[in-house]
C-alpha cells in the first residue's frame, strides 16, 4: 500500500512539472503581486488519508446507495447537458462530481473511478474554444456564462488532479479561470455566484500554489470585491428570528453555510485579522438566533429560528462542514474541529435512510413524523421536505450530499507550519505522507466518537523528530495520554503532572486547543489518548435541554412505520410515521447531569449510525406530557420548563442522534 502510494505520488509530481510548463507557455504574461497569506495548516492531497473502520463503512454504504448510482438512472446526471443530453446543465453535475471524485478514490473503487474518469474526460474534451467548461446555458433557461456552476466543478477537477496527476487538468482549469475573469470583468457576479465567491477563491489559491501565476490572486481579489460581504452581514446581523416576508439570498441557509468561510478565505488576500477571525462571530450569532443541538442552524429554506421542529437542509450541513474544514486549515483554531465533529457525527448521518438509498431535504431535531399531508411548519419549503427519497422538495441535495463523508475523511489530518501533523477531527484512518522528505505513516485506530479512546500508531523509516498536534476538545474536562515509554514534550500544557507513561489533568477544564506532542520517533510507536466524556446539557428553545456526551448528541428514538409513497427508477420515496410515544419531559439534575444519566456501551452493529447498530445508549427517566402534541405537521415547540404532569415516571433509552429516524432531541424538564 505504501509503495503504491509513492509510485502514484511520484507520477503526479512528474506530471505536474509538465503541466506547469505547459500552463506557463500557454498563458499571457502574468500580472500582479500574487501574494497570499499562508495557512496555519496544509491539507493533504486526496488519497493521502484513507478511511478505515466505521468511517470506511459509511463511505461504502454511500457508494452502494444513492452516491454510487445516480448516474445510472437520475436524468439530471444521466441525461445532463454536461454530457450532451437535454436535462439540467447547470449545477447538478458539478455538485455530483465534487463528492463522487473523493468517494471513488478514497475507496479505491475501480467502478466509481471509471465513472469519474468518463465524466471528466467528456468535460475536458468538450471545453469551449474560449476556455469555458460545460454547456453555455441549457434548455431549463439557465443564463449563458453563469459562473456559479464552475465553482464546484473546479473543486472537483482539483481533487481529480490530486488523485490522478492527470496533466490535462491544470491547463484546462487555467483557461477556464481566464474566461471567468473575462466574464466577471464585463458583468459583475450576480445571484448565487455573488454569495458563493469564496468557493472560487479556494480553487484559485489551489491553482496558484501549483503554477505560481500571480493573476490568479488578482482574480480572487476581483471576485471578493464583487461578492456579498458575509463578514459585514454578521457584524450587523438582521436575521434574529424566523425569516418572514420577502425571502432573499442573504437569508438562504445554504448560502449562509458557504458564507462561513468568506472571511477566512478573504484573509488570504486582505491580511486583515478581522477577516481571519470572522467565523467566531458568525457561529455565535447563528447559535444565538437559529442554533440547534447538532451544531447546525435551522433553514427551511431560509433561516428559521431556534425551534427544534424547524428544518435544516442537507446541502447546508455538507457545505457547513466544508467551510469548517477549510477554516481549520486557514486558522488552526481547534474550536472549529469541535464544531465539525458535532455536525459530522450528528446532523450528517441523521438525514439519510440508514442504507443511504434515500435522503431528506430537511431534518428536524424534534422529528416525530415525516409526512407530506396537511400544513407544515417550514418557512418556505414544500410539504415533502422531510420525506426520505430521491429528490424530496428539490434535487440540489441529491447531487450535493456526496461531499459530506468523503471530504471529512480527506480533512482528518493536515500538515503544520512547524513540520508536523495536526489532527482536525478524530476518526479511524491511515495517513501516508512525507515529512522532512521521508515517508511517514499514521494509523488511527478508534471507535470514537462512540468510545473515548484513540490509538495513533506512527511508523517512520528512520529516527525522526517532529510534532503531532493533538486536538483537545473544549468539552473534554480532562485527558490521559499513554505514550508507552516514548520520550516527548508538550509545550504550553499547564496544571498537569506527567511521566513517560501518561499525563493527567487535575480537574482543570480545558479550552479547545492544539497541543504539540514533540517526540523522536523511530520504527513503529503507539500513543493512546483517552478523552473524558462527561455528560453535558445543551440549552435550547423554551429552556429545553439536549443531552451531550463528547461530540455526540443523544435523542429518544421513536418506533417507526415506513410507508412507501413512490417507486423511482432505482430506490424509493418514503413517509415515516410514529408508532410509540414521543412527548416526554425528562427528570434530570441540571447542575450535575451525570447523576441522572447512565451510559452503556454496546457492541457496534453492521451500521454504527442506525438504531439497532448504536454502539452507545443513555438511560434516563421521564414522564409523558399529554398536552404536548403535533402542530402544523410537526411536534409543537417544547413546553417551557419545568412542566407539571401527573403521568408516571418511565425508564427511557436514548441513542446517538445520528442513529435515529424519528426522534425527540430537545426535551422539557419535569420536577
Amino acid at each position: 500500500m505504501l509503495r503504491s502510494f509513492w509510485v502514484r505520488a511520484w507520477a503526479a509530481f512528474c506530471a505536474s512539472l509538465v503541466v506547469i510548463g505547459q500552463a506557463r507557455a500557454d498563458e499571457p504574461k502574468a500580472r500582479g503581486t500574487g501574494k497570499l497569506q499562508a495557512t496555519k495548516f496544509e491539507p493533504l492531497p486526496l488519497g493521502s488519508i484513507k478511511p478505515t473502520g466505521w468511517l470506511k463503512d459509511q463511505l461504502r454504504i454511500q457508494a452502494d446507495g444513492l452516491g454510487g448510482h445516480l448516474d445510472e438512472f437520475w436524468p439530471d446526471i444521466k441525461e445532463s447537458a454536461w454530457f450532451g443530453g437535454e436535462a439540467e446543465g447547470w449545477e447538478r453535475v458539478p455538485y455530483w462530481l465534487d463528492g463522487l471524485v473523493p468517494l471513488a478514490y478514497l475507496l479505491d473503487d475501480p467502478k466509481l473511478e471509471a465513472k469519474v474518469k468518463k465524466a471528466v474526460d467528456y468535460i475536458l474534451a468538450h471545453q469551449q474554444a474560449d476556455g469555458w467548461l460545460g454547456p453555455i446555458g441549457d434548455l431549463q433557461k439557465h443564463r449563458p456564462y453563469d459562473v456559479w456552476p464552475l465553482f464546484p466543478l473546479l473543486k472537483a477537477l482539483a481533487q481529480y488532479q490530486e488523485a490522478t496527476g492527470d496533466p490535462r487538468v491544470i491547463p484546462a482549469m487555467l483557461k477556464c479561470c481566464r474566461k471567468i475573469d473575462e466574464v466577471i470583468s464585463k458583468e459583475p457576479m450576480y445571484s448565487w455566484a455573488r454569495f458563493r465567491a469564496a468557493d472560487l477563491a479556494e480553487t484559485l489559491y489551489w491553482l496558484h500554489k501549483r503554477t505560481g501565476e500571480p493573476w490568479l490572486v488578482d482574480l480572487a481579489r476581483k471576485a471578493f470585491a464583487q461578492a456579498y460581504d458575509w463578514r459585514a452581514h454578521f457584524e450587523d446581523f438582521r436575521f434574529t428570528g424566523k425569516t418572514q416576508g420577502k425571502f432573499d439570498l442573504d437569508s438562504h441557509g445554504v448560502n449562509t453555510a458557504m458564507g462561513l468561510k468568506f472571511g477566512g478565505e478573504r484573509y488570504r488576500v486582505s491580511d486583515d485579522p478581522k477577516d481571519r477571525d470572522a467565523i467566531s462571530r458568525m457561529l455565535e450569532q447563528l447559535d444565538k438566533c437559529h442554533g440547534q443541538a447538532t451544531g447546525m442552524f435551522t433553514c427551511d429554506e431560509h433561516l428559521a429560528g431556534r425551534s427544534p421542529s424547524q428544518g435544516t437542509e442537507l446541502c447546508t450541513v455538507v457545505e457547513a462542514m466544508y467551510s469548517l474544514e477549510l477554516l481549520a486549515a486557514i486558522t488552526g483554531d481547534a474550536r472549529l474541529g469541535d464544531r465539525l465533529e458535532k455536525i459530522a457525527f450528528n446532523a450528517l448521518p441523521a438525514t439519510f435512510k440508514k442504507d443511504m438509498t434515500a435522503h431528506q431535504y430537511d431534518q428536524q431535531c424534534n422529528q416525530v413524523i415525516c409526512s407530506a399531508k396537511g400544513e407544515h411548519v417550514y418557512v418556505d419549503n414544500g410539504p415533502n421536505s422531510n420525506l426520505y427519497g430521491l429528490e424530496p422538495n428539490f434535487g440540489c441535495c441529491t447531487a450535493n450530499f456526496h461531499q459530506g463523508w468523503p471530504k471529512l475523511a480527506s480533512s482528518l489530518w493536515m500538515k503544520t507550519d512547524d513540520g508536523g501533523l495536526a489532527v482536525v477531527a478524530y476518526a479511524p484512518c491511515v495517513v501516508e505522507t512525507k515529512l522532512q522528505g521521508k515517508p511517514v505513516k499514521l494509523e488511527v485506530e478508534t471507535a470514537y466518537p462512540f468510545r473515548d479512546k484513540v490509538t495513533i500508531r506512527v511508523t517512520v523509516p528512520e529516527a525522526m523528530t517532529f510534532p503531532l498536534h493533538l486536538r483537545f476538545p473544549g468539552w473534554a474536562g480532562s485527558f490521559e495520554l499513554n505514550a508507552h515509554g516514548l520520550k516527548f514534550e508538550m509545550p504550553g500544557v499547564e496544571n498537569f503532572s506527567g511521566s513517560e507513561m501518561g499525563i493527567h489533568t487535575h480537574g482543570v477544564k480545558l479550552e479547545a486547543r492544539y497541543v504539540p506532542l514533540k517526540a523522536k520517533w523511530s520504527g513503529t510507536q503507539n500513543i493512546d489518548l483517552t478523552l473524558s466524556m462527561k455528560p453535558q446539557l445543551y440549552h435550547g428553545f423554551h429552556d429545553a435541554v439536549a443531552i451531550e456526551r463528547g461530540p455526540l448528541v443523544f435523542a429518544l428514538p421513536i418506533e417507526s412505520e415506513w410507508r412507501k409513497v413512490k417507486d423511482n427508477a432505482q430506490f424509493a420515496d418514503w413517509e415515516v410515521y410514529p408508532k410509540s410515544p414521543w412527548n416526554y419531559a425528562l427528570q434530570l439534575d441540571r447542575e450535575h447531569p451525570e447523576r441522572s444519566i447512565g451510559f452503556e456501551e454496546r457492541p457496534p452493529g453492521a451500521g454504527v449510525f442506525s438504531t439497532p447498530g448504536a454502539p452507545m445508549i443513555a438511560r434516563v427517566k421521564g414522564r409523558r406530557v399529554p398536552s404536548w402534541k403535533l402542530e402544523r405537521g410537526a411536534a409543537a415547540p417544547p413546553p417551557s420548563s419545568p412542566v407539571a404532569t401527573s403521568e408516571p415516571i418511565e425508564d427511557l433509552t436514548l441513542i446517538p442522534y445520528g442513529c435515529t429516524d424519528l426522534r425527540i432531541t430537545e426535551f422539557p424538564l419535569t420536577p
